[in-house]
């Protein structure tokens, strides 16, 4: 039965699309709501604007709050400017998840299922009038659509009561000039007769107020989701792991242990003791975790991931934890506090057990403060679990060996001898330090554009720093308070290779290798100032025997949008058709996007394969019409669309309204082939990995088109 009602289906929907192409189908994804946080209002209150979105399963809708000069479309609003209200703050989007994109260089943020942006304003008169419109972005991994999308909003669903009040705008012309003055500066440019503004720059934002914000710090995925979350907890445990061989915390284990069974009256007491003793240390540095976790919240995780101050800040702190660590100085707490905690620890009873782990950790701070430090900094992204998932991690590492050799005793016998190999372990710890704290400067110097730490200079600090490291393990460093070195075990030789395996790995990198191993660390390749790859292909290389391209005409639009791999084309389709005709070629058309994620990974696994490449270059005309383009064109230009009854200005909405009527699709990537008649030669291809599939269909669109053969409709 179901068989025939899902035939019945598509033999429906087969006639009433009939009169549209049947290659595709218009996508709406995302549907938008709009409300107010409160109905009842007054001249002068605030109030928040409520924008609601409902996502379709398995789509997501960027955020507005990273980079735009990533790559994907930053969700934008633009309002339309007036007296009668006036923005407070920026655009804040509420819960949005996080990712990095290794083919992006960078973090998103994102929404599934649904989403929420809210704006404060003020209500400045009894009869507000607010108006705007929003660009969006839409994708979808189940195979691989991208569609933009830009819409109106008017709110008028509350009621204002009371006249003009004091903090109305005065009537007096050159205050209200003023404050118009003032919003223009904000939103840039607002056209009376479209909301919805355009740039000329690729990846500017036309908006009021658009939080704008960047990529944080080492988080690859949304930080709160269960396998970000798997990977701290074993990041953590591995430091706590790490603390114990430090010089502050090492001596202390038989010493710990010798006190709990000469103190306790039988082996059971003992092990009572030990047992506590380890939970006290798990619970006081999960507290610690667990108060960092609520000081955070959406605000200030905002502000810690995308403003210099706090990342410079943490620059700085791993900076001093790493001299500590190398030697320079020490950090420690006040004596008098732990005098006070040891006094409590000498009262003895379980209470004095809990002291005495509090005392553990109050001497060992100078060892194991640097790395809970690092720990703690890395969680402070504004969420509730990290932090304490990271002291956890942490606590539990640093707690089991003290429990376990206090339940069994005999293994202290064999726990290598404290020595030089000690401070060995904390200086390398202090490497790490430095190498890990320079993705906190990197963040600051990506969001402001300062241009510190470029991908080389990055990977340059790197190299120098992790070949230091294994110079030093071969004993040709030695530090203030290192010990004599007069030869090395297997451990130390191990972790030598191990580093300057690492090192081998990077040096290609300064040369534009992607390194994908070390793509959440790395800034992106965009600030890298020499890419052999991309200057190669840049200057018509490819690295295979293809044909030299030739173009009929320069291009229009070639100063700000391009093509991969060095292939030669165009970005008008007017054009294209022109010079297809003139060297009686087939067009591939690419509809693409700036912000489209599937578009770039189609070109950089698919459009890079030797057999692809040869064919685009040798065997057809290919234009890129960027759907995303915010370029205005001249205003003889423009034309209104049979599909929406919207005036099309841009490149990208032109492009955009080309593939709906002529091809009934609005999601990238989206390729089209034509012969010089403008007939379709084979049914169009979406995104698509299978090099041999996208193969096939532009031979097939190749074949139809030497033999004179359309696709069926």
């Amino acid at each position: 039965m179901k068989r025939y009602f899902s035939f019945f289906i598509l033999v429906v929907a087969a006639f009433v699309g009939a009169p549209l192409s049947t290659y595709a189908q218009i996508l709406q994804p995302a549907s938008w709501s709009y409300d107010v946080s409160q109905k009842e209002l007054k001249v002068g209150d605030e109030v928040d604007l409520i924008f609601n979105v409902k996502i379709d399963p398995d789509w997501y809708l960027y955020s507005s709050d990273f980079d735009p000069d990533l790559g994907p479309m930053v969700t934008t609003f633009a309002f339309k400017p007036n007296d009668t209200y006036e923005l407070v703050g920026d655009i804040q989007p509420i819960g949005a998840k996080k990712k990095y994109d290794d083919l992006w260089g960078g973090e998103y943020t994102y929404f599934v299922g649904m989403a929420e942006f809210r704006q404060k304003i003020k209500i400045l008169t009894s009869n507000p009038e607010i108006e705007g419109g929003y660009e969006y972005q839409v994708c979808t991994d189940v195979d691989g659509r991208c569609i933009p999308f830009d819409d109106e909003f008017v709110f008028n669903n509350f009621d204002v009561t009371g006249g003009e009040s004091s903090a109305a705008p005065a009537v007096k012309e050159e205050k209200k000039d003023k404050k118009k003055d003032n919003q223009l500066k904000e939103i840039k440019k607002v056209e009376p007769s479209e909301f919805s503004t355009t740039d000329k720059k690729r990846g500017e934002t036309e908006t009021v107020s658009s939080s704008i914000g960047s990529t944080s710090p080492l988080k690859g995925r949304d930080s709160n989701d269960p396998y970000s979350l798997l990977g701290f907890l074993g990041l953590a445990f591995a430091a706590g792991l790490a603390a114990l061989l430090t010089p502050c915390v090492f001596p202390m284990i038989p010493m710990t242990v010798t006190f709990f069974t000469n103190s306790s009256k039988s082996r059971s007491g003992a092990i009572t003791k030990a047992i506590i003793y380890g939970f006290s240390i798990i619970a006081i540095y999960t507290v610690a975790g667990t108060l960092v976790s609520r000081l955070n919240g959406p605000e200030f995780a905002n502000w810690l991931s995308t403003h210099w101050l706090p990342n410079v800040f943490f620059f700085v702190v791993f900076m001093i934890f790493a001299m500590s660590f190398l030697g320079l100085f020490e950090i420690t707490l006040p004596s008098s506090l732990v005098n006070k905690m040891d006094a409590q620890a000498d009262k003895g009873g379980l209470v004095g057990v809990f002291f005495m782990a509090f005392t553990l950790v109050l001497v060992s701070f100078s060892c194991t403060g640097p790395i809970v430090g690092s720990i703690l900094v890395e969680s402070a992204g504004g969420q509730l679990v990290k932090p304490i998932v990271g002291m956890f991690g942490f606590s539990l590492a640093f707690a089991i060996p003290f429990t376990l050799f206090a339940i069994f005793p005999n293994w202290l016998s064999g726990l290598p001898k404290s020595g030089g190999w000690l401070n060995s372990v904390k200086v390398v710890l202090g490497f790490l330090e430095l190498a890990l704290g320079l993705k906190f400067l990197s963040v600051a110097d990506q969001v402001y554009h300062w241009g510190i730490l470029d991908r080389e200079v990055y990977l340059a600090l790197w190299i120098v720093i992790f070949t230091l490291i294994g110079f030093y393990l071969l004993g040709k460093i030695r530090l203030a308070h290192d010990s004599p070195l007069e030869k090395i075990g297997v451990p130390r030789l191990m972790l030598a290779i191990i580093s300057f395996s690492f090192v081998v790995y990077m040096i290609p990198g300064m040369w534009g290798a992607p390194l994908k191993g070390l793509a959440g660390y790395l800034p992106p390749m965009t600030t890298h100032d020499f890419d052999l790859k991309g200057t190669i292909l840049a200057n018509g290389g490819s690295g295979g025997n293809y044909a030299a391209q030739e173009l009929c005409e320069e291009p229009k639009y070639a100063d700000m949008l391009h093509l991969p791999h060095g292939i030669k084309g165009y970005f008008d389709y007017d054009q294209a058709l022109k010079c297809a005709r003139e060297q009686n070629k087939p067009i591939f058309i690419d509809f693409t996007g700036h912000g489209c994620v599937n578009c770039r990974e189609m070109e950089a696994s698919v459009w890079s394969d030797p057999e692809v490449l040869k064919r685009l270059k040798e065997e057809f005309v290919v234009v890129a019409l960027y759907v995303d383009e915010k370029t205005e064109l001249p205003e003889s230009n423009w034309y209104t669309s049979t599909f929406d009854n919207k005036v099309k200005k841009t490149i990208g909405k032109q492009n955009a309204d080309f593939q709906i009527t002529r091809y009934n699709n609005n999601a990238q990537p989206y390729y089209v082939l034509l012969g010089t008649d403008e007939q379709v030669l084979v049914t169009p291809k979406a995104y698509d990995l299978n090099v041999k599939n996208f193969v096939d269909f532009l031979d097939l669109g190749l074949k139809n088109f030497h033999s004179g053969t359309v696709a069926a409709k």
